[in-house]
């Protein structure tokens, strides 16, 4: 059994989850090919890098990610970092044959993305995003349902990821507000879409700052500005024709974590419930609508667990949450590690998502449609 050795850098929420799927992987997955371990774990200061350390097991906790990235000894550099910390860490990653697993968005700006893309021709490695929304067996099945024309040709659709947690004016400038919706929760929603829709071929959009200053995170006593959008609404439209809404928000009061989208056809339609993550919903416009109404309307697809093996445990009918669909995605990308093949979401794809997200900020600024 191949072990590989992960340096991690990061350790604050992110971390954390990914740290739960190297952990609990062997558990879930049913082979014997394969496994990883947090040898090394890299932290902003010598302290939370002993105690992350002390609580993932590993040999090594520092404060210089060079030191994971240029080791010899490390397998994988496992990016857990504010998104404006990736880009040295991913070149020294590439230049030194590390696999790398990167959570999303790439980069804090395009330019940044546009130095890693310049590095990735001579890239030997895997390098794999963190886009879970993929990786739940309803979006799995989703995809395998639009690329066998179930629905037939896209007519419209929306998706949206929406949370609430800007609504309240107190609410302090944390760093992920200041990084702004688009890169935090568009840049998910815009992946899925993309995924399963094809390429847009142009957009517009709209974004809104909810207020014009928030308490700083370090003194609540003091105001700062805020520059960064609190939602964005993005009319995107396909090579056929067909348009749709995709949305994110922070400002979405009353909205937990709502992840969904709807694709309408010609043939048929899908539909993908946040509080139900279990089901993927399909309608089938070839069922016999009558006697009053025969069999046709939504079915729910019961897809809840049910990965292909070496998948299997808890099992494949229990209901399934956030945490899976990181562990699926943390699971290809050490599939594709082993077997020397990309198989999720690569580091090119996590450029086009970073170019995308710009030219919604574009056209934001500008008021007007921008050609993809």
């Amino acid at each position: 059994m191949k072990n590989y050795r992960v340096g991690m850098l990061g350790f604050g929420f992110i971390g954390k989850v990914h740290a739960y799927g190297h952990r609990n992987i062997p558990l879930f997955y049913d082979q014997r090919e394969f496994g990883s371990a947090i040898t090394h774990v890299c932290t902003s200061g010598p302290e939370t890098a002993a105690r992350a350390a002390a609580l993932l097991g590993a040999e090594h906790g520092v404060t210089d990610y060079r030191e994971i990235t240029e080791n010899p000894e490390i397998d994988i550099v496992d990016i857990c970092t504010p998104n404006d910390r990736h880009t040295e860490a991913i070149l020294s990653a590439i230049a030194h044959g590390k696999h790398i697993y990167c959570d999303k968005p790439l980069t804090a700006t395009l330019d940044e993305a546009l130095a890693i893309e310049k590095a990735l021709p001579g890239y030997r490695g895997i390098g794999q995003m963190t886009l879970q929304n993929r990786f739940f067996p309803a979006t799995l099945r989703a995809k395998q349902l639009i690329d066998e024309g179930a629905i037939g040709e896209v007519l419209e659709f929306h998706g949206e990821y929406l949370h609430s947690g800007s609504s309240d004016p107190k609410s302090p400038l944390k760093w992920k507000l200041e990084a702004g919706t688009i890169a935090d929760l568009g840049s998910h929603i815009l992946d899925l879409m993309n995924h399963l829709l094809g390429d847009f071929v142009s957009l517009a959009a709209s974004t809104h700052i909810a207020y014009p200053d928030r308490p700083s995170a370090k003194d609540p006593a003091v105001r700062v500005p805020v520059t960064a959008e609190d939602n964005m609404f993005v009319l995107a439209k396909l090579a056929n024709g067909a348009s749709g809404i995709i949305r994110a928000s922070k400002i979405a009061t009353g909205a937990e974590d709502h992840f969904s989208f709807e694709i309408n056809g010609g043939k048929g339609a899908l539909r993908w419930d946040p509080m139900n993550l279990d089901k993927l919903f399909y309608y089938d416009m070839s069922a016999k609508g009558s006697p009053l109404g025969g069999v046709r309307g939504w079915t729910a697809i019961d897809c809840g667990q049910r990965y292909d093996k070496p998948a299997g445990f808890p099992t494949p009918k229990a209901p399934i949450g956030w945490m899976r669909g990181h562990m699926h995605c943390l699971y290809t990308f050490l599939r594709s590690v082993h077997d020397n093949r990309q198989y999720g979401p690569s580091l090119a794809d996590g450029v086009k998502i970073q170019k995308l997200m710009e030219r919604v900020r574009e056209s934001a600024r500008s008021g007007k449609w921008v050609e993809l």
